[in-house]
């Protein structure tokens, strides 16, 4: 019996080092999980990625949007914070239809890199929170819109690669107001 002692313990140990691995809870990282499963043989892998990226950022428009409607003191702040939620939630549907039409998965909460943007915005008041928000909007519709630009490009899937293509002058417009805005907040 004392030498089947360490052997128990062995297996004990392995068991509870397998259970206890690190399962994502991050809806991108599940999101990106189950696609990986589905499109990793496809050649569509790109395009899964950048669904879900896509994805992610348009949650991040539609809330820091809703934060600033009632957080910001600027009414052009405020005004453009709705035209985000506006086009940003349709955007946002017309992705989701399109990935349920490819059977993709896409999150629906905020990834948590996104999650600390969000978090950290709602800490400021006032004219720090209007300078803080139009700065996220200009740092993250430059990166959206570089984004964009390459699934144009890297896109096998040709309707996603059209609904990305479709997006980019409305995205570029959008950056361009937060620039716009940018300078009269400042």
């Amino acid at each position: 019996m004392k030498a089947f002692a360490p052997f128990l313990l062995f297996v004990t140990l392995f068991l509870c080092s397998s259970c206890s691995k690190n399962k994502p809870d991050d809806s991108t990282e599940i999101a990106e999980e189950q696609n990986e499963e589905k499109f990793d043989t496809t050649k569509l892998d790109y395009d899964a990625e950048f669904a879900v990226s896509a994805a992610d950022a348009g949650i991040l428009e539609v809330q820091v949007g809703t934060l600033a409607l009632t957080k910001a003191t600027s009414s052009i702040v405020k005004q453009f914070a709705q035209t985000m939620i506006d086009d940003h939630t349709k955007a946002n549907e017309e992705l989701k239809a399109l990935a349920q039409s490819k059977n993709s998965t896409l999150p629906t909460i905020l990834s948590e890199k996104h999650q600390k943007k969000v978090t950290d915005l709602e800490e400021k008041t006032g004219s720090d929170f209007d300078k803080e928000y139009i700065d996220l909007m200009v740092k993250d519709h430059k990166d959206v819109v570089d984004m964009f630009k390459k699934a144009d490009d890297k896109c096998k899937d040709a309707e996603l690669k059209a609904w990305a293509a479709g997006k980019i002058s409305a995205l570029e417009h959008h950056l361009s107001m937060a620039e716009n805005v940018k300078k009269q907040v400042k």
